[in-house]
């Protein structure tokens, strides 16, 4: 999230006399993320959250959207996309396509304990299941593919040994998204970025997830590495912190129980979860966009974290 599209008072007032939420409170910019230009809405009817989408476009649009519909309305909790007076969910402001989603209570807890961990494991599970039957189809636009695009792009600004690492990486991940292990994984429409700073809670209890818009057709067990790799480290180091990774896997594996290819791929997967996001920092760090509000952030601490799960990884429990 991010402010790249100013919207003034008056602008958002006219666009909002499409809906029929009342009328307009105050909006405020989110600096947070680097994506998408977000604001904070207030009108007579709610809270809600306005995303203004700088690089996804109206054709890729409907799939994050119609997920979120499709996930709360399964209980799960998350935005729920605010159709207009027409039943559209998304519509043009500044240029821009852009979509109103309701606005879910709390805050991100950025130094999770494991009671928090648990909560996200059960969250993520329940997510994967109510979303097994999503028609949509959309591959993860930071998968593979972005990966082989990418790293030739941002090797020049890394040093010799940080280069080789990413190559050896890149080969192993290529030659693992080829393999009948890769095959057999179960998968859907995932989040992909399910961090610290997507999930809401308020004191202990959970809010729920939010920023869908990295979410596209992936395997759950990359879902559920991603997100082991942000909650339950400790961030100085990138190594896990053993107490918050049983209780995420825990209350994970008590709602959906994992085959057996996934617990033999898990230490690849974690290493795959790595690299994403090294790359999408290297990526955002060295070649960055223009923006009135943005938070780059550093590239070197996936870095680390992939460093460490080449080195060694725990194994996915079979049972709780």
């Amino acid at each position: 999230m991010a402010v790249f599209t100013p919207v003034s008072r008056t602008e958002l007032e006219h666009w909002l006399a499409g809906f029929d939420l009342g009328a307009l409170v105050s909006h405020e910019g989110i600096a947070s993320g680097i994506e998408n230009t977000n604001y904070f809405v207030d009108t007579d009817g709610g809270r809600f959250v306005l995303t203004l989408f700088e690089r996804l476009d109206a054709t890729q649009l409907p799939f994050y959207l119609g997920l979120m519909r499709h996930l709360a309305a399964r209980g799960i909790a998350c935005p729920d996309p605010v159709p207009n007076r027409h039943g559209a969910l998304l519509s043009t402001l500044n240029g821009k396509p852009a979509a109103l989603v309701s606005r879910l209570r709390g805050a991100s807890q950025m130094s999770p304990a494991p009671v928090h961990c648990a909560q996200v494991g059960r969250l993520l599970a329940g997510m994967h299941l109510a979303a097994a039957d999503y028609p949509g189809q959309l591959p993860n636009l930071r998968g593979l593919a972005w990966w082989i695009e990418t790293a030739p792009r941002v090797a020049g600004f890394l040093a010799p040994p940080a280069a080789a690492m990413l190559a050896d990486e890149l080969a192993a991940q290529r030659a693992f998204g080829e393999s009948e292990l890769c095959a057999a994984l179960p998968g859907s429409a995932v989040h992909a970025d399910l961090f610290r700073d997507n999930v809401l809670f308020e004191g202990d209890e959970l809010g729920g997830a939010i920023d869908f818009y990295f979410a596209g057709c992936d395997t759950w067990l990359f879902d559920l590495a991603v997100t082991c790799n942000d909650w339950c480290i400790d961030d100085a180091s990138g190594r896990f912190d053993e107490p918050r990774l049983a209780a995420l896997l825990s209350a994970y594996l008590q709602v959906r129980r994992p085959l057996p290819a996934e617990r033999q791929a898990w230490p690849l997967m974690l290493r795959a979860a790595a690299l994403r996001f090294w790359l999408s920092r290297l990526f955002d760090f060295h070649l960055p966009r223009p923006a009135q509000m943005v938070t780059p952030k550093d590239p070197a601490h996936f870095e680390r974290v992939l460093l460490l799960r080449r080195q060694s990884a725990p194994a996915l429990p079979e049972t709780v």
